[in-house]
């Protein structure tokens, strides 16, 4: 697996991380996150829901973003006055493709296809976005505390 990138903070204080489009992407995109909340005074608090819902979101742009070979992927977050604020990146040329629509239910003898339906009713809001000035889409949430719809 290529090495991922080293993480910076951003002049806001957010967070970000280039990684590679593999598997173990999302398990790395959580303990970044993890290590970023624990030296927040109020970080715990999104910590959980906070790694579901990355690793949801690193996890889809790694399996099924239609990127070039070599693309990376950018997860991006940040503790704003909103709650925890997470972005990720990815290169797929359809750009917002899935902006305005809601996550199907899934069956319960469904293997798969729970990603965004989780995203959709553990994040306060959420959305997809195309990249500016590039080629891609931004599917971002907003974690905040109490905030799932089940």
């Amino acid at each position: 697996m290529p090495e991922t990138l080293p993480t910076t903070t951003t002049p806001v204080g957010a967070r970000e991380c280039w990684l590679p489009r593999h598997r173990r992407s999302a398990g790395i995109a959580r303990r970044l996150l993890r290590e970023y909340l624990s030296g927040l005074p109020d970080g715990a608090r999104y910590a959980d829901d906070g790694e579901l819902l990355l690793g949801e979101l690193v996890a889809n742009a790694v399996a099924h973003a239609a990127a070039p070979r070599g693309r990376l992927v950018l997860a991006r977050f940040a503790l704003g006055e909103g709650g925890l604020e997470i972005e990720v990146h990815d290169a797929s040329p359809d750009g917002g493709s899935l902006a305005g629509t809601a996550p199907a239910d899934p069956e319960a003898e469904d293997e798969s296809g729970r990603g965004l339906w989780l995203v959709a009713r553990l994040a306060a809001a959420w959305g997809v976005r195309p990249r500016p000035g590039g080629v891609g889409k931004i599917v971002w949430c907003v974690c905040t505390a109490g905030a799932a719809k089940f």
